[in-house]
C-alpha cells in the first residue's frame, strides 16, 4: 500500500511538473492607444485573447494575469521601443518581427487586430517569426539624438533655400556664394534698397532659425562625441580615411553591435550599398540599390565616399578603376563598400586603422 501511495505521489508530481513546463506564446498587435493580444500554447490552443490599453500602468496590470513561462512577439512599429523595454523583464524572451517579412498577415483575405495577434503568436510558436534586431536602450537613446540632429540639418537647408527664394522672387541681386555668411547677410539687409519691407521680417526670421539650429546641432554632436559609451569607439573609427565625426557617429549608433554581422557582405547589404537579386531558372535580374536598408547610414557613407579618394591612395585607385568603366556613381559605391570593410575591421579588432603600407613596414 505504501509503495502504491508513493507511486501515486510521484506520478502526480511528475504530471504537475510537466504542466508547469508548458511555454505560452503571446502575439501582440501594437497600435497607438491599444494592444491586441493572443495567448497560445505549443498545441495551438488559445488560452486568452483580447485588448489592453497601450500605457505602462495597464500593461503592468495585464502582465499579472498572464500564465508563465511566456515568450512575446510584436511587429516593428514606431511604438515598439518602450513596449519592448517594459515587457522584457516580465518574459523569457521578447521578439520584434520584421514587418515586411510577415507575408502571412499582409496577404490575408480577412485581416483585423485579433487575427493579426493570433498569426504573430503562430509564427512565434512554430519558430517562423522573421525576427529583427533590437539594439540596446543605450544605443537607441543615442541614435534618437543623432537622428534629431539630421532633422535640424534638413531644417537649416530649407531655411537657406527659403532665403534664396525670397530674394529671387523679389528680384534682389545678391552673391549666392556669400549669402549665408553672417557679415554679408547683415550688410545686405542694411544697405540694399532693393529689398522690400514686407520680406525683411521673413529674412530675419529665417536667419535666426538657421543660427538657432546651428547652435543646437553643435551642442548635440558635442554631447555625443563626449559620451563615455562612444568616445573611444569614435576615436578609432575616425582613423579610417574619409571618416569624419558625423560618419563615425552614424556608424556607431546605427550599426550598434558589430558582432551581429557575420560578414562584410551582410554589413554592406544592411548599409544599402548593393542591389536586389531576383533569380528564377536561368533568368537573373539585378535591380538598383535596394530600398530595404538603413537609409541614415547609407546617405552618410555615400557622401563620405565622395571625399575619401582624396585622402587615401588605395581608395583613389578603386574609384579610378570603376570610373574607367563609365559610371561615376558605381565608382562612389565601390569606395563606400571598401570603407564599410575598413570600418567593420576597425570595430571588430578594436584597433586604429593601419594602411596597407603600414602593415608591410611593420612586418619588415
Amino acid at each position: 500500500m505504501k509503495a502504491e501511495l508513493n507511486g501515486n505521489v510521484d506520478s502526480e508530481s511528475n504530471h504537475g511538473g510537466s504542466s508547469r513546463d508548458i511555454m505560452y506564446y503571446i502575439g501582440l498587435d501594437v497600435h497607438k492607444k491599444t494592444i491586441s493580444y493572443c495567448v497560445k500554447d505549443a498545441s495551438n490552443q488559445v488560452h486568452r485573447e483580447g485588448t489592453v490599453g497601450a500605457t505602462r500602468p495597464e500593461l503592468d496590470r495585464w502582465i499579472q494575469t498572464l500564465p508563465q513561462p511566456r515568450i512575446m512577439a510584436m511587429e516593428a512599429t514606431i511604438f515598439r521601443g518602450w513596449i519592448y523595454d517594459h515587457l522584457l523583464p516580465h518574459a523569457e524572451q521578447v521578439k520584434v518581427a520584421h514587418t515586411l517579412m510577415l507575408r502571412a498577415i499582409a496577404a490575408a483575405k480577412k485581416k483585423n487586430d485579433r487575427i493579426d495577434a493570433g498569426k504573430i503568436a503562430d509564427c512565434l510558436r512554430c519558430d517562423f517569426l522573421p525576427e529583427c534586431h533590437m539594439a540596446s536602450s543605450e544605443i537607441r537613446d543615442r541614435r534618437r539624438t543623432l537622428r534629431y540632429r539630421h532633422l535640424l540639418v534638413r531644417q537649416m537647408v530649407q531655411m537657406k533655400n527659403r532665403i534664396s527664394g525670397l530674394l529671387m522672387e523679389t528680384g534682389v541681386s545678391h552673391n549666392k556664394q556669400r549669402l549665408h555668411k553672417v557679415g554679408y547677410f547683415r550688410e545686405l539687409l542694411s544697405s540694399n534698397e532693393e529689398i522690400h519691407e514686407n520680406i525683411r521680417p521673413l529674412l530675419r526670421l529665417s536667419r535666426e532659425t538657421i543660427v538657432r539650429c546651428q547652435k543646437t546641432e553643435y551642442a548635440l554632436v558635442s554631447s555625443l562625441e563626449r559620451d563615455p559609451l562612444l568616445a573611444e569607439r569614435l576615436k578609432r573609427l575616425r582613423t579610417v580615411p574619409g571618416v569624419g565625426p558625423i560618419t563615425a557617429l552614424t556608424w556607431a549608433v546605427e550599426i550598434g553591435d558589430v558582432s551581429r554581422f557575420r560578414s562584410v557582405k551582410q554589413t554592406i547589404s544592411y548599409c544599402g550599398l548593393c542591389g536586389e537579386e531576383k533569380s528564377s531558372a536561368d533568368k537573373v535580374l539585378r535591380t538598383p540599390l535596394s530600398k530595404q536598408r538603413n537609409k541614415h547610414i547609407q546617405h552618410v557613407l555615400v557622401e563620405a565616399a565622395k571625399l575619401a579618394p582624396r585622402q587615401n591612395h588605395e581608395l583613389a585607385l578603386i574609384h579610378e578603376k570603376e570610373k574607367q568603366k563609365g559610371n561615376g556613381n558605381r565608382a562612389t559605391l565601390a569606395v563606400a563598400r571598401k570603407m564599410v570593410a575598413y570600418l567593420l575591421a576597425v570595430d571588430r579588432r578594436e584597433r586604429d586603422f593601419v594602411p596597407a603600407g603600414g602593415h608591410s613596414t611593420a612586418a619588415a
